[in-house]
């Protein structure tokens, strides 16, 4: 099949693009720059996805069989109209279009089916609200022209090449033997999945017939706590942490940054909880995930082989951990 993978460059676009690859399809991909690394095997069309005519014009003269909406624009954001914008350009050549949404979009909660309701167009979070908005506008589209969507909803998504400063946040820290600051109780639960599972439902989602007019949770089936998934990230590793609970209101007062730097615990890995069900995915793609110990072990080695170099900036968590260090336990 003809396939376009919006985004094919970083994360979940690199490793999709090489498993289409493999499995003999005709792909593309349409991101800003020019050129990409993929060689020669790989069609590239240049189109900004937020500027809706730059997409109608690339697209314009193309007709593919599956599309691939991977791209969120997390300095402007990605809005619903335009998702919707490139959805119409694309044609009605479509057999797919699968949109990656996130577990984000129900906005808060625990245990969610897919069928539960999604954020409000008015929640506080703009990725949040885009997240929801695109979802709802592309199953109006489904139920009023027969667009065949698609989306998948996963959580935090971990493996190698990740570009977020996650699990290479910890491990830089064990390799130092630094203690680890845990904040609150580490009670707040976490759900995560394999990048290339994640790459697995995407193209499972592509033949199934059943698929068309859904969305389904892609994830591990159990969700852990912060300190099992720190406890899990020093396993891997082959190390004992030493864990230091420091109360997030006064991380946060003294400037901790859940986001950007002065980080404290890896990006965006202390929200609130946000959980999910997997089992439409189970029965309806046959999804089985891979078991976090044995994702982590891969996703290690790759770390040790393309870890950062550059010495990291502890100052922060330094100061930090000189008032909170007496408090220290060994796992």
């Amino acid at each position: 099949m003809r396939v376009l993978v919006i985004g094919g460059t970083l994360f979940i676009g690199r490793n999709l693009v090489e498993a289409l690859v493999k499995a003999g399809h005709e792909v593309s991909i349409m991101h800003r720059k020019t050129e990409h690394t993929f060689g020669k095997k790989v069609g590239n069309i240049v189109a900004d996805r937020n500027d809706t005519e730059s997409v109608r014009r690339a697209l314009k003269d193309e007709k593919f069989d599956v599309v691939f909406d991977n791209v969120y624009d997390w300095q402007r954001g990605t809005t619903a109209a335009h998702v919707e914008q490139t959805a119409k350009a694309c044609g009605d050549h479509l057999r797919r279009y699968i949109f990656m949404s996130s577990v984000a979009a129900y906005g808060d909660g625990l245990n969610h089916h897919e069928g539960d309701a999604l954020a409000p167009d008015d929640h506080p979070d703009t990725y949040v609200r885009n997240k929801a908005q695109s979802e709802r506008m592309l199953f109006r589209m489904h139920q009023r022209y027969g667009t065949p969507v698609v989306t998948l909803r996963p959580p935090y998504i971990y493996g190698p090449s990740n570009p977020f400063y996650r699990e290479a946040f910890f491990w830089d820290r064990m390799r130092e033997s630094r203690p680890i600051i845990i904040p609150g109780d580490g009670r707040r639960l976490m759900q995560f999945v394999f990048v290339k599972d994640l790459v697995w439902a995407c193209l499972k989602a592509m033949d199934e017939p059943n698929a068309v007019g859904h969305a389904f949770n892609i994830a591990n089936p159990r969700p852990l706590t912060q300190t099992e998934v720190v406890q899990a990230f020093a396993d891997t590793a082959g190390r004992k942490p030493v864990f230091v609970r420091i109360p997030r209101e006064r991380i946060l007062a003294a400037g901790g940054n859940p986001m950007n730097s002065p980080l404290y615990f890896g990006v965006y890995f202390d929200m609130p909880a946000i959980t999910q069900v997997i089992s439409k995915a189970q029965r309806v793609l046959r999804f089985k995930a891979t078991p976090f110990s044995e994702g982590l072990k891969e996703t290690y080695r790759w770390y040790q082989r393309n870890r950062s170099r550059q010495p990291q900036d502890y100052t922060f968590e330094d100061r930090l951990l000189s008032r909170y260090l007496v408090a220290a336990t060994a796992s």
